[in-house]
């Protein structure tokens, strides 16, 4: 195990470094690392070192004995990785954005376990010994390239003899055909008939990379556009990925539409319900020119398509109604045209990378409520079936691994439905504002079906404070001269937020001179004493204040007399301004209420103080 952990770091290092500061990027980094007999604990993070550091902390020791918590782990990254949509993510500009996909090192020929998570998850399960585990690493950093899109997939389980074919348009770049089997023979043919079969490891179409079970064909022939052969000849289940580069692609979402007055939809996040028509929000990727004219599902393994019907919403978005859906496994199928395009018509073939499947079972979870720091929060959910009953097992799982209560269990009748609840243990110093994503999943009697529901919470604590902070200016200090280059003026203030939540930040708004700041505790309240410095040339400034929960507070003063000078803070509560008439005033005071602040000699001309309260 030791040599494998090895590996991971080299592999991940490589991508990492090789992606960082880039467009390629990724935005997130995850990882769960199993033992025995345990697993985790989960690390989530946006920083590239962070997750290369917690890498290194990885070892291996011992051995022999109970094995690791493997699927346990993948588990928690599946669910993190593709619980929230059934559907392939990408950024804005075309490149992919997080969807992890999976490609597992085999150690058994008859586990089909990793093979089927790595098909589901849209990557490859690659059958290798030790000693030439670093071709198959070398496979994986392939796999990372950006703008990677999926012409054609299939799955032959069991295996039969059969000739696929795809379509490449121009804007494919770096063509590469992946088949995954036990010694299966396959014949490749170009669009111009050149041919090249799997006993020639560099032959007239490009080279072919065996590792295991794997065969990466890399095709360089120049001109690679238009309809390609694939004939396969395998005694075993195989399966066949065609992968390219290239800007044009889909993004799809499952969609429930809602009637009224003002008709609207909302995402799908779960399995989309089994024996039911379906609708999908198609959104194209690669520009106005890009337009789908067919869009279907496709079953995995037998190649029957389900064709649906478009409906042009605007901004590159089509909705796809589809009478049926596939019993088993299937992939959203685009076929278009790209209309800046004169070569072959424009046409253009792509696939969803990951194989999807509709579900009998259905999960419910609604709430208006928000989650409060240090409060438990219940959350009903109903699972119904429209199959078998018997006892259906119930998973519950969230991002921030909240401690929870639920139901590990419900029984349902034939075609029933059941009522569970799942207690959140929210921790009392949860940041407000964050978030939680809770993932309740339901299996059915001996895993014939299962299906997931994910819900978002805010967490949210409740604002006791609505009291802005309040500014005193004890002194103003100004020497000015004809020539406002050659002298300057300073100002003193002292700022309290009383009983708040504190002075977080005093910042200029107005004015162009200097700032400095310092805290001092005075009879148990915290006072932030300001002192502002500027040329005459700049005879005002405008000081902000704002507490930990967004109260903001105002200081103004001008040295021209004309100018109303004043003070203001900002709540939700009321309002209130007093003007009491122009005067010039010397006085010996601090801050008030606060006596033993230093004291401060200044002079006020036309005071104006005004008190507005409003919430940011």
């Amino acid at each position: 195990m030791s040599d494998d952990i090895a590996e991971v770091r080299r592999v991940t290092s490589s991508i990492i470094d090789s992606k960082a500061g880039t467009a390629n990027q990724p935005s997130e980094y995850i990882l769960v690392p199993f033992n025995d007999p345990d697993y985790g604990p989960l690390t989530r993070t946006t920083n590239p070192d962070e997750f290369k550091s917690k890498i290194n902390e990885l070892t291996a020791h011992d051995g022999g004995d109970t094995p690791e918590m493997c699927l346990s782990g993948l588990q928690v990254t599946f669910m993190l990785t593709n619980a929230l949509s059934a559907r392939r993510r990408r950024s804005n500009d075309g490149q992919q954005d997080g969807q992890q996909q999976f490609a597992s090192r085999l150690s058994n020929p008859l586990n089909e376990v990793y093979q089927d998570l790595a098909q589901a998850s849209g990557g490859q399960a690659i059958e290798v010994t030790k000693s030439t585990l670093p071709l198959a690493t070398n496979i994986i950093i392939d796999t990372t390239s950006s703008s990677l899109v999926t012409v054609f997939q299939a799955v032959r389980n069991p295996a039969k003899a059969e000739t696929f074919s795809f379509f490449v348009d121009s804007t494919l770049l770096n063509l590469t055909i992946y088949i995954t089997g036990n010694s299966p023979y396959y014949n490749i043919t170009s669009p111009s008939g050149i041919s090249q079969n799997s006993h020639e490891p560099s032959g007239a179409l490009g080279l072919i990379q065996v590792v295991g079970n794997f065969h990466a064909v890399y095709l360089n022939i120049s001109n690679q556009a238009g309809l390609w052969l694939i004939s396969i000849n395998s005694i075993q289940p195989y399966t066949v990925k065609v992968h390219g580069q290239s800007a044009v692609d889909f993004l799809f979402d499952f969609i429930e539409l809602s009637d009224g007055p003002h008709p609207s939809y909302a995402v799908l996040n779960s399995r989309p319900a089994a024996n039911s028509n379906v609708t999908l929000l198609v959104s194209m990727v690669g520009g106005d020119s890009v337009r789908p004219t067919e869009v279907a599902l496709v079953e995995a393994s037998h190649s029957n398509s389900i064709i649906g019907t478009l409906e042009d919403v605007g901004s590159g978005k089509f909705l796809v109604t589809i009478s049926s859906i596939p019993a088993g496994e299937f992939v959203v199928r685009v076929v278009g045209e790209i209309s800046s395009s004169k070569a072959l018509n424009g046409l253009f073939q792509r696939q969803s990378s990951i194989r999807l499947q509709a579900s009998s079972v259905t999960i419910t979870m609604q709430t208006d409520g928000t989650l409060e720091p240090g409060i438990n929060f219940t959350l009903p959910f109903t699972v119904a079936t429209n199959g078998s009953g018997g006892i259906f097992n119930i998973r519950v799982s969230n991002d921030r691994s909240f401690e929870s209560v639920f139901n590990s269990s419900l029984t349902l009748e034939y075609g029933g439905s059941a009522n569970g609840t799942v207690t959140l243990v929210v921790p009392g110093n949860t940041p407000s504002g964050s978030d939680v994503t809770v993932t309740v999943e339901a299996e059915a009697p001996g895993g014939a079906d299962s299906n997931y529901a994910v819900l978002r919470l805010s967490v949210v604590a409740p604002v006791t404070d609505i009291t802005p902070p309040v500014c005193d200016i004890v002194s103003v200090n100004a020497n000015c001269s004809s020539d406002c280059s050659l002298s300057s003026w300073d100002l003193s203030a002292n700022m309290t937020d009383q009983n708040g939540t504190g002075i977080q930040r005093v910042t200029i708004r107005q004015g162009n001179g200097s700032l400095s700041t310092r805290t001092v505790l005075d009879r148990g309240v915290n006072v932030t004493l300001a002192f502002y410095s500027a040329s005459c040339c700049f005879p005002k400034v405008e000081l902000v204040m704002v507490d930990a929960v967004g109260n903001v507070g105002t200081c103004f003063r001008s040295l021209n007399p004309a100018v109303p000078q004043s003070t203001s803070a900002t709540s939700p509560e009321t309002a209130t301004t007093t003007t009491p008439g122009p005067t010039i005033q010397t006085s010996t005071s601090g801050a008030n209420g606060h006596p033993c602040l230093p004291v401060f000699y200044w002079l006020t001309v036309g005071v104006t103080s005004l008190y507005q309260y409003m919430q940011l």
